[in-house]
């Protein structure tokens, strides 16, 4: 690992070259702010999706991407005169020692869980900060994280089931409702109360669903593969036959552990 002077050293250089690149480089010097806004959301889902393959190599590789876009961004902030590379650092370690009373303080958290409960305290407290518990969640975020970003701030301030378990029963009729009347909104309703079953669980709603996507990617692909050495097209195919394909998929994974991710 390299010292704390050679990562200093590190982020200089970052900042001469994008200082480089917005004077000499035609396409960098024209970039807006609204211009790279969607590169830098792709940029974070290629960040997350490296992330959820565990691959360290293209982990680094995609931070670099994303650390790319807040220097380019704090660039071009400061030929406006409205911030700076130092702003943008300032200002967040500013917030990261008023959000932690238990380290920089007198506060006391003595595990995670209370650190999260002070933290939507501060937060409401913040000068410029949430005015409400869920004020400070972003419209944008995709549906699944946002919904389990609502039900763990209003768990913060004790709006949560006394205990774990009891969320089943919840789970169980909003199961019944949909399929008395299966809508969206009662669709929408069993997808929430599930999210809650799995935040109560601690387990990450959005990385199970990619994971099961992954899976079943894997599994459909070698059905698919297999399909093709048989000579075969899988619209000729009978769905037991798929099937059996797919069963094949599922006993290969039970012998390589590394797939069952």
């Amino acid at each position: 690992m390299h010292s704390r002077e050679e990562q200093l050293q590190a982020f200089r250089r970052l900042l001469d070259i994008m200082d480089d690149l917005r004077e000499k480089c035609p396409w960098d010097h024209k970039q807006t702010f609204d211009s790279l806004r969607q590169n830098t959301i792709e940029e974070t889902y290629e960040l997350a999706s490296a992330i959820s393959k565990q691959d360290m190599t293209e982990i680094s590789k995609e931070l670099g991407d994303v650390l790319l876009h807040v220097v380019f961004y704090a660039k071009i902030g400061s030929e406006t005169g409205d911030f700076d590379i130092a702003d943008v650092c300032n200002r967040l370690c500013d917030k990261l020692i008023f959000r932690h009373p238990h380290v920089y303080g007198t506060e006391a958290a003595q595990n995670a869980e209370e650190v999260s409960k002070l933290w939507e305290q501060v937060k409401l407290k913040e000068k410029g900060g949430n005015k409400t518990v869920l004020s400070g969640i972003p419209d944008s975020l995709p549906s699944l994280v946002k919904a389990y970003r609502i039900q763990d701030k209003v768990a913060n301030v004790g709006f949560d089931w006394e205990k774990r378990e009891d969320v089943w029963a919840k789970v169980k009729e909003e199961i019944a409702e949909f399929e008395q009347d299966p809508s969206e909104a009662e669709l929408g309703d069993i997808l929430f109360a599930l999210i809650n079953a799995a935040r109560l669980y601690k387990l990450r709603p959005d990385n199970a669903l990619e994971q099961t996507n992954i899976k079943f990617i894997r599994r459909f692909n070698y059905v698919e593969t297999k399909a093709k050495e048989q000579g075969r097209e899988l619209k000729d195919m009978t769905l037991a036959e798929m099937d059996a394909l797919w069963n094949e998929a599922k006993a290969l994974e039970r012998l390589t552990p590394d797939n069952k991710k």
